[in-house]
């Protein structure tokens, strides 16, 4: 996964921009198949504003988080990409897989009624 940085506004230490990554890489264990990641990181006045991009499969995850707080900011900001991520892995996962049918779930309901 290729990931671009960019500190708008200021320089952002090495410890912060270390902090994003690894936040990032841990989206890895949620999908694999992301291509490339982008980080944005502002401010305004008081607000700390984060924004993360997620390039997957010719489709563009984004999330924008705003706090007091940068560390929180990004924190939020994957907690949300993961959300997006989970969603969409399991709209292309292959037909069938692990879904039971209604029939299914009704004679299970039904067999765990009687017992």
């Amino acid at each position: 996964m290729r990931t671009v940085f960019t500190a708008r506004h200021y320089k952002a230490p090495d410890d912060l921009k270390n902090f994003a990554e690894g936040e990032v890489l841990r989206l890895k264990k949620y999908y694999d198949g992301i291509i490339d990641c982008e980080i944005i990181l502002d401010y305004e006045k008081q607000t700390q504003i984060a924004e993360i991009k997620v390039s997957v499969n010719g489709q563009t995850l984004k999330a924008i988080e705003k706090s007091e707080n940068i560390r929180k900011s990004i924190t939020l900001a994957t907690n949300k990409l993961e959300r997006q991520l989970k969603k969409y892995k399991g709209k292309w996962s292959p037909k069938g897989a692990a879904k039971p049918s209604l029939v299914e779930s009704i004679e299970e309901a039904a067999i765990s009624e009687e017992v």
